[in-house]
């Protein structure tokens, strides 16, 4: 009897163990170690080419971090076709990839289609895990290229200038790419009325087309003065394809700098007036306010009949009023005013208006 007893504790002692907490658990099934597919690729077309840009991976479908260079296959399908290899990279994990797909010549020519790009991020077996996001482009004939493009300062703006092409085809844009090469001084920097504002300093501007008609000039109305600026022009052809919106740009001009040094006067003052005041023994002057947003100062100009030559009299700020105290009774003077902005620019002197101090 106690010989069965020990035989069946034993027995128990042996069940515990194998299905008690210490028992090991199910083994998990292997890692496929297949990166998860890119999600960000972008396409531009410039001219004949096709930049592709991504960001590759860091970790596998499985959370697993990848720690060597991944097998990059890059393909291109035009419309409906099957999406075929144009080339392997092997990329490091989290780079930044970038592939330029030069267009063969039937594709770069002839009639907008439509081009889809995909990237196929493969393991060390050879299996993906999918395709990336698709990103589309155009095949057929980029805008023409921008040519003889110029720069000339005017007091409202930087015109610029460029030898005009017409597409009646197409909706073309002419983009204008402006980067501010110097930072901007508060007291060096002279706004616009149609600028009041300090802009970034990379801007793109656009220039639309009516018919297809190239106009082959813009303004750049939100230029600041005393700085340097450096103007890129381009085409660039908007296009609705397989329901898809996508951009054919054409090459850009060459980069032209511009100095915007500040050569223009403020506006020539109105509505200058003269009245005497016999008892003070002066004679008072006020004109109408200039509205040149960088105005600094009023010069004052001064002729007694009897004498040939203006002579200035005083400098006065913002005011738009003057006491001249100077005069002698009996005498009639020429009075005429000039505006000076802040660089030092003065305008043109008003019409003289006269005015005699009786005796």
């Amino acid at each position: 009897m106690n010989r069965k007893l020990l035989v069946l504790s034993l027995a128990l002692v042996l069940a515990r163990t194998v299905t008690g907490c210490g028992s090991p658990a199910a083994p998990e099934p292997p890692s496929l170690n297949l990166p998860v597919p890119v999600a960000n690729l972008s396409a531009a077309r410039t001219g004949n080419t096709v930049h592709l840009a991504w960001t590759m991976p860091r970790r596998t479908t499985d959370r697993v971090a990848l720690r060597h260079p991944v097998t990059t296959q890059v393909c291109r399908a035009t419309e409906n076709a099957a999406c075929t290899g144009l080339a392997t990279l092997n990329l490091a994990p989290g780079a930044a990839g970038a592939y330029a797909d030069t267009l063969p010549p039937d594709l770069a020519q002839g009639v907008d289609r439509l081009l889809r790009y995909e990237v196929f991020l493969r393991n060390h077996a050879g299996k993906s895990a999918g395709p990336s996001n698709p990103a589309y482009s155009a095949a057929g004939s980029s805008p023409a290229a921008v040519t003889g493009l110029t720069a000339q300062l005017r007091p409202d703006g930087v015109l610029l200038s460029w030898t005009p092409v017409s597409d009646s085809g197409r909706a073309v844009v002419l983009r204008i790419e402006r980067v501010q090469l110097t930072v901007p001084a508060a007291a060096e920097t002279r706004r616009s009325a149609l600028a009041p504002s300090l802009p970034p300093a990379a801007q793109t501007l656009a220039v639309h087309t009516k018919d297809g008609v190239d106009p082959g000039h813009a303004i750049d109305a939100s230029a600041l003065f005393n700085q340097r600026y450096r103007y890129t022009l381009e085409r660039v052809a908007n296009l609705a394809l397989g329901g898809q919106s996508v951009e054919l740009q054409g090459l850009p001009s060459e980069p032209i700098p511009v100095l915007t040094k500040d050569i223009f006067p403020p506006a020539v003052p109105q509505g200058l007036v003269a009245v005497a005041d016999s008892v003070a023994g002066a004679i008072d002057l006020s004109w109408m306010p200039d509205s040149d947003p960088d105005l600094a100062s009023y010069h004052l100009y001064r002729r007694d009949l009897q004498a040939s030559l203006p002579a200035r009299i005083a400098s006065v700020g913002v005011e738009t009023s003057f006491r001249d105290s100077g005069v002698d009774a009996g005498h009639t003077y020429a009075y005429s005013v000039s505006a000076v902005d802040q660089i030092g620019n003065e305008s043109k002197r008003s019409p003289e208006v006269k005015e005699t101090l009786p005796r």
